[in-house]
């Protein structure tokens, strides 16, 4: 038999290198990975996390940039990227700060407004994507966005998953002791 190594089991001998893909997809895998902290962090500690959306705005901002930095070509394009980068994250950072002024955060809760600031972070990241042609941006958008329902969803039925995991363990957990008991019996 003749042995088949992997380099010649891939087109023209390349191999998948992880780190390669690290370095270049790097900012997007970091804005993935601060959404699904923040997703995460606030579906299980219950904590509004309204200055943590508010804070990945801007950088989410850089990031635009900073990806797309290279296809500028020329000074004016660069310019013109920053420019269109700023204008469109102060009006989403505009936009969260309006839901905060002293009329409006009455109306809201705190959990209401970390959702809402969620929210407009999801449509801000979302357009900028689509504005700088970057789909792994609008990615990230689509990720922050499917977080909003996750955490309100969460937040309403902790207790009815509380309830169904004590129902379970109450009817799982006799015939447990009851297998273990009768095994008992019979090594004796």
């Amino acid at each position: 038999m003749t042995e088949v190594r992997v380099d010649d089991a891939t087109p023209a001998g390349r191999r998948f290198n992880a780190w390669a893909l690290l370095l270049r997809e790097w900012p997007y895998l970091l804005m993935l990975v601060l959404a699904v902290f923040g997703i995460a962090y606030t579906s299980f500690s219950n904590t509004p996390m309204t200055i943590y959306w508010i804070a990945l705005a801007p950088f989410i901002g850089i990031m635009c940039v900073v990806t797309r930095w290279r296809e500028a070509g020329n000074r004016e394009q660069r310019v013109r990227l920053i420019w269109t980068q700023v204008l469109h994250w102060g009006a989403v950072l505009l936009a969260m700060h309006l839901m905060f002024v002293a009329d409006i955060g009455r109306m809201m809760n705190a959990d209401a407004s970390a959702l809402a600031a969620l929210t407009l972070l999801a449509l801000g990241t979302f357009t900028a994507g689509v504005h700088v042609g970057a789909w792994r941006i609008c990615l990230v958008g689509i990720v922050l966005a499917m977080g909003v329902p996750a955490i309100a969803w969460l937040e309403q039925s902790a207790l009815i998953l509380l309830l169904v995991v004590i129902a379970l363990a109450a009817l799982i957990v006799p015939f447990i002791w009851r297998g273990r008991r009768a095994s008992a019996a019979t090594l004796r």
